[in-house]
């Protein structure tokens, strides 16, 4: 295959290279408008499996003559703003139908993914496919949605969120985008009736938490105008209200760009344009946090019997892996069609041209870990169980029987302590035991509804805890209750272990640094068929 990529050395241009460049069925042409800047990146790339040309392309001249000269097979727009081609938006689309050349594009704009069907007909006749918003949104949430959705009578609710690393990386055209609709109106469902949003203006939060693994830190989402709003209710038309937001980070940042739209909602200015490039900037170069990024889909509906049913995917993304997902879509389309099994002829947004399982396929040998909670309630699940999930069955029966409603336990454990006055007064202030080297401990668990008290008895000193569910920003985190203290943590299976990883503490309610917080490698394994903890 002949694969052309306008924009092909641009941010996500260059991310379906890299992710395609192992495929030696493939001659794939890196185009824009400067052939210096797509010979330079193909020279970077050094020897791959798939054939590497550099090319011009510029979508404002003369389309015909150049897919003429390139003659590709498939072309790819991985350019954009899409929400600023203005009247001539689709003139490449049109060309590549007319040429005979298979056509993808990434676009995020709703109104331009809503228009690629009016090019079904003529796509259909040439035996073309044309399918648009070929990203995370809408093809991933789409393809999550109906996993979700298995089994659901109806679907009354979808909302998603997508929160990048601070260290991804952000194309300047996709700050355009951004500045472009911030505070401008948008058509979304809302409580089932058509409706207006305004992008940026809109908010919620939540956290990110695949089953077993550390989440990322509770996360504030805004709205954003992505297709998603539009063919998410086409595909499912009981829907009652679809919302999807981007969680940026660091949040100071994210603030500040909310407070600028709302200058544009309440029209004192007309739009944040003009100030692209300063974000674009602000973006790229001020950021700290944490090199993670992820993703969430919820659905809420009923089933059969009219119970309430609440279901959530989350997806989790270590280091440089996680600003590949946006152009996986195009990397398992083009695959696929090498395989033989093309998508159908048409012109469509490509919200049914790919399930869950081509996903997961290409996450596989990544850091990129996904998983399912399901969030109905109404099921007597232990603390630990509930806050698990799905990844609770994978822990040693010994670990699971400790949390599964145990209402004693008893063993021998030591204890060392520091000299120092910090180290006294810390172990003085949680109540902690004096060292020794071997003595008997016995732990009585009094559970309830809401939460499950600890008191533990290391010879004859005896300490006590609250544990419970957190809630808002400390949401999918085990929280523990030390006097005036709340330390919460996330529970993460690794290698048959349960580790307690620290992520928020509290004094009297009060959020203090986590750069005070006490440090801890907390973890319960099993040992000769016992079960053992280490704090």
């Amino acid at each position: 295959m002949k694969l052309l990529i306008v924009g092909g050395y641009g941010t996500f241009g260059g991310r379906i290279v890299q992710l395609l460049e192992n495929e030696p069925r493939l001659t794939i042409m890196v185009a824009g408008r400067s052939l210096a800047s797509a010979q330079a990146w193909c020279a970077k790339r050094g020897p791959v499996a798939a054939r590497l040309v550099p090319a011009v392309f510029d979508r404002n001249g003369d389309l015909a003559a150049q897919l003429a000269s390139l003659r590709p097979d498939t072309l790819v727009d991985a350019s954009g703003p899409f929400q600023a081609y203005g009247e001539g938006r689709y003139r490449l689309v049109e060309v590549c139908v007319g040429r005979g050349v298979n056509y993808l594009d990434l676009a995020d704009g709703s109104d331009f993914v809503a228009g690629i069907p009016a090019f079904d007909d003529a796509a259909g006749r040439a035996g073309l496919f044309v399918l648009s918003g070929v990203s995370s949104f809408p093809v991933l949430t789409a393809a999550v949605v109906r996993r979700l959705s298995s089994g659901m009578a109806r679907v009354d609710t979808i909302t998603g969120g997508i929160a990048p690393s601070p260290y991804a990386g952000v194309g300047e055209n996709v700050i355009r985008a951004i500045a472009g609709y911030s505070g401008q109106p948008v058509a979304l469902l809302r409580g089932g009736r058509k409706a207006l949003g305004h992008p940026l203006t809109e908010q919620m939060r939540a956290t990110i938490a695949p089953p077993g693994r550390v989440p990322l830190r509770n996360t504030l989402f805004s709205l954003v105008d992505v297709p998603d709003l539009r063919t998410l209710g086409d595909l499912w038309p009981q829907a009652k209200t679809v919302w999807m937001g981007a969680g940026p980070v660091p949040e100071i940042l994210h603030r500040a760009l909310i407070c600028l739209a709302w200058l544009v909602r309440i029209r004192l200015v007309r739009s944040l344009s003009p100030l692209a490039p300063l974000m674009h900037w602000a973006t790229n170069r001020l950021r700290w946090g944490e090199h993670r990024g992820g993703m969430f889909v919820a659905v809420e509906g009923t089933d059969q019997a009219g119970r309430q049913l609440k279901r959530s995917w989350h997806l989790l993304a270590e280091g440089d892996d996680g600003p590949l997902i946006p152009s996986m879509a195009v990397e398992a389309l083009v695959r696929k069609t090498l395989d033989g099994h093309a998508p159908a002829p048409g012109a469509r947004a490509a919200v049914n041209d790919l399930e869950l399982a081509d996903y997961e396929a290409l996450f596989a040998g990544r850091t990129i870990h996904p998983g399912f909670r399901d969030d109905s309630g109404g099921t007597d699940r232990p603390l630990y169980a509930d806050l698990l999930g799905d990844a609770w069955q994978g822990l040693p029966d010994e670990i699971r029987a400790m949390h599964d409603h145990a209402k004693a336990a008893e063993g021998r454990g030591s204890v060392e302590r520091g000299r120092n006055i910090i180290s006294r007064l810390a172990a003085w202030l949680v109540g902690f035991p004096e060292a020794a080297a071997d003595i008997p401990v016995r732990v009585r668990f009094d559970a309830d509804a809401q939460r499950e008290t600890w008191t533990r008895t290391f010879g004859a000193h005896s300490f006590s805890s609250r544990q419970f569910k957190g809630q808002g920003r400390s949401g999918r985190l085990l929280c523990e209750h030390f006097g005036l203290l709340t330390f919460a943590m996330a529970l993460a299976t690794e290698d048959g272990r349960l580790k307690l990883v620290l992520r928020r503490w509290s004094l009297l309610g009060l959020p203090l640094p986590m750069w005070l917080c006490p440090r801890s490698t907390s973890f319960e394994t099993v040992e000769d068929g016992k079960f053992r903890f280490h704090v």
